[in-house]
């Protein structure tokens, strides 16, 4: 394959610098806006290209030198070679250009980006593969493995567990290894980021309200913290487990349904009154569905907290939601330093002319 002179212009969603050759963009993985790079094509398509950094001929001030062996091999961290300031710089650019992009947003009132507390050592749980005597985490672009000692961006507990699971015999598969024990439910991975996430929602909504929805509610993370400032709460989800593990600490004006989350927010929303309702969505990647989307706009509730862990899907919800709510906020977090992964809170409220 050719090899090219290139100057990367941008950092693409996802992690890949991004530059251009005679027009068409070409993504180059672990380099930086402003670098100057030779670069080897490695799969050329009509609309781009992709290629390996061959030589580093133009290094940005940003650049450091990553403390992890894998780096560049794993597939799981994209920017150990940048510093963590210029990592949330660039993370809190791309939800801005998403959110205009996808969801057309003309103005984005974004907050600052809420950053780690731990540049790493900071997840709570990981999933490592075994395989033919290899342990560890899938290579960059393939499903071979990488056999992995430990795991800079896991807390020390988890890394323990890494090391107690290697010192065995075990079958191949996969095993998710936690830094505590407690019920098998879903868990943002990094508690500083998910305390400030809780703090947050805490913060933005208003006492003495009536009843909160809480959508995708797993164990009742966010339901839990919000009941002094709610009548009556209610959590949906459809992982029997944590609804049961939700149910385990309840007070008598907390209500927990496992179920369709679909079905029921329709039902719920309903029967309540939308002036005097809050709902909460923390839906995985894939965003809300149409469905959920075309229920809350037409019932409408007063206020809304989207929590995101897809700036992409949230932009293309928010393109909806915006016939009947007004974004009052957007604030990104880094639950996932070193990694491309973004996670986003929106706070909506019902707009003035939209009023029931």
């Amino acid at each position: 394959m050719r090899t090219v002179d290139l100057k990367i212009e941008d950092i693409a969603f996802g992690g890949k610098g991004v530059a251009r050759e005679n027009g068409k963009a070409v993504f180059v993985p672990f380099t930086i806006e402003g670098e100057l790079v030779s670069a080897k094509i490695t799969r050329e398509k009509k609309q781009f290209a992709e290629a390996e950094i061959v030589d580093l001929r133009g290094g940005s001030p940003h650049r450091v030198e990553p403390p992890c062996p894998y780096f560049g091999r794993c597939g799981g961290c994209a920017y150990q070679h940048i510093d963590y300031a210029h990592q949330l710089e660039i993370k809190a650019g791309q939800v801005r250009n998403v959110l205009q992009r996808i969801g057309k947003l003309k103005e984005v009132p974004m907050r600052p980006m809420v950053p780690s507390p731990r540049e790493y050592a900071y997840r709570n749980r990981i999933t490592v593969h075994a395989e033919n005597g290899t342990i560890g985490y899938f290579r960059r672009d393939s499903h071979r493995l990488i056999d992995i000692e430990r795991c800079p961006i896991a807390m020390d507990e988890v890394n323990r567990e890494l090391a107690d699971l290697r010192a065995q015999s075990v079958r191949d598969g996969h095993y998710t290894l936690r830094a505590r024990s407690g019920p098998r439910v879903f868990a943002q991975t990094n508690d500083g980021v998910a305390n400030a996430l809780r703090d947050l929602i805490v913060e933005v909504i208003p006492s003495n309200q009536q009843l909160l929805i809480d959508a995708f509610c797993g164990a009742g993370f966010f339901t839990k913290a919000l009941l002094d400032k709610f009548e009556r709460v209610i959590g949906i989800d459809w992982d029997r487990f944590a609804i049961a593990a939700a149910k385990e600490s309840a007070t008598e004006k907390e209500t927990y349904i496992g179920g369709d989350v679909e079905a029921e927010l329709s039902a719920m929303l309903q029967r309540s009154d939308p002036n005097q309702t809050t709902i909460i969505v923390d839906p995985p990647a894939t965003g809300l569905s149409g469905q959920i989307r075309k229920t809350i706009v037409d019932l409408a509730p007063a206020t809304l907290i989207y929590v995101s862990c897809n700036p992409a899907t949230l932009a293309r919800d928010l393109a909806d939601l915006g016939a009947r709510f007004k974004i009052e906020s957007v604030t990104p977090l880094d639950m996932f330093p070193q990694t491309a992964e973004i996670e986003v809170v929106a706070h909506l409220q019902r707009s003035h002319d939209s009023t029931i």
